[in-house]
């Protein structure tokens, strides 16, 4: 008699009830200089996944003091992505990951049965919606299908009448005109991303300042390299394109798994969020935010946190361990931290200089860490001191994921516009009414 198929996840599930647990705090693992004790591998590697339940009726994440938090939107369909257009607009990608043509190993068996335990297995409504608050109370009262037909969009950005939309396998062209509730033109592909397995299928697009370039982020198509280096060929990567001639090249290489980017208002530097890798215990390896050098290397998968060796990785590459770059700011281990925006123009009590981030939240520590949005203060174009929250209460008093921030964005009122993609909703945080 053949064994149920589910039996190797259901026996895999259990034994994580006896996987190890952190034996340091998130702060030990964040700020400037964080603690990396040695690698704890096990038989069976860690996970522990918060159910995903959604918000009972009339609740709220809690927003800081001197600020408020309310629902701009609701009722979407896994919400990922913001973009605010110059009329005050906002864009979300309604997006999941793509399907993939490759056999189900049992391990990805396994990774699905936890990823949709955790709200992240859904299908992708593959659409970008527009929201427009009309009355200016802080909700949206316009929503429109902006975009639709899309291959898991992620990121977007407009360059004069030209708004650019990552998807999952290409960067497209489309036109936009103000005001505009959507788009019915086809759009043009700028050109073709790294796809594939889609171990990490989200892409994120930002242009310079002069608007002449396109920065691309681009996550590893593994953990750590397991499906062999040539799955790998331009990923963990962000990319340089060239808008008049179309010519791409690498910007920045070894980061595993980025996402959100900005641009630091002082110095001008990109800056980037970075996912790091996994089943090396709970205390390894904090995600973190950095700022990007021009033709640097961050060390995946050979390394990580600079210099410190990844001993999975056979061969290994000393010449490219001794080039590793160590991050500016570390974010706590397996914190998911996704989406980044800077502080300017911000109307919340106590937020103007520093950067705001959004923490999706661990699905592989003990305890659970993220799950929130987060503060870094900034001093000279560089982080000052320790996060502060700004919206918690994700996570209910059972360890069920209410929902799970994904990207931040300054609504054209300073407010903080947050995606939930367990939720379904935008929320909106802004500076407290007085009373």
């Amino acid at each position: 008699m053949k064994p149920h198929p589910l039996l190797p996840i259901a026996v895999l599930a259990l034994c994580t009830a006896c996987s190890e647990m952190a034996a340091l705090t998130v702060e030990d693992g964040t700020g400037p200089n964080p603690q990396l004790p040695a690698p704890n591998r096990t038989f069976i590697p860690t996970v522990n996944v918060a159910t995903a339940v959604g918000w009972p009726a009339g609740t709220l994440p809690v927003a800081t003091k001197g600020t408020q938090v309310n629902a701009f939107a609701e009722g979407l369909q896994h919400p990922r992505w913001l973009y605010v257009l110059p009329n005050g607009d906002v864009l979300v990608a309604e997006s999941a990951a793509p399907g993939t043509d490759k056999a189900p190993s049992l391990k990805s068996r396994a990774a699905s049965w936890f990823m949709k335990k955790a709200g992240s297995q859904v299908p992708s409504a593959n659409r970008i919606s527009l929201l427009r608050d009309i009355n200016g109370d802080g909700v949206a009262d316009l929503r429109s299908t902006f975009l639709s037909g899309l291959n898991s969009p992620f990121g977007m950005v407009l360059v004069g009448k030209d708004l650019y939309v990552a998807n999952a396998d290409s960067l497209m062209r489309f036109p936009y005109e103000k005001g505009a509730t959507e788009i019915s033109e086809t759009g043009t592909k700028v050109t073709d991303l790294p796809a594939g397995l889609n171990h990490h299928w989200t892409k994120n697009v930002i242009a310079s300042r002069d608007g002449r370039k396109l920065y691309i982020t681009v996550g590893s198509n593994s953990n750590v390299g397991e499906n062999g280096m040539e799955a790998e060929e331009g990923r963990a990567a962000i990319w340089e394109l060239d808008r008049a001639s179309g010519n791409k090249r690498l910007f920045a290489t070894g980061l595993r798994n980025p996402n959100g980017m900005a641009w630091e208002p002082q110095t001008g530097k990109l800056w980037t969020a970075v996912n790091e890798r996994d089943e090396l215990g709970s205390d390894l390896v904090p995600d973190y935010i950095t700022s990007v050098k021009d033709g640097g290397f961050y060390g995946w998968p050979y390394s990580y946190y600079g210099q410190h060796v990844d001993e999975r990785i056979q061969p290994q590459r000393p010449d490219l361990v001794a080039k590793a770059l160590v991050p500016d700011y570390a974010l706590g281990p397996h914190t998911a931290s996704l989406g980044i925006t800077f502080a300017k123009g911000s109307k919340l009590p106590g937020f103007q200089n520093g950067l705001f981030v959004g923490q999706h939240g661990s699905w592989n520590r003990k305890p659970h860490s993220g799950y929130k949005v987060i503060f870094v203060p900034f001093k000279g174009g560089k982080p000052n001191g320790l996060p502060v929250d700004v919206l918690t209460g994700f996570l209910d008093d059972k360890g069920n994921a209410q929902g799970r921030p994904v990207d931040v964005k300054l609504d054209s009122k300073g407010a903080l516009l947050v995606t939930d993609d367990v939720g379904n909703k935008v929320w909106r945080v802004s500076a407290a009414k007085k009373k």
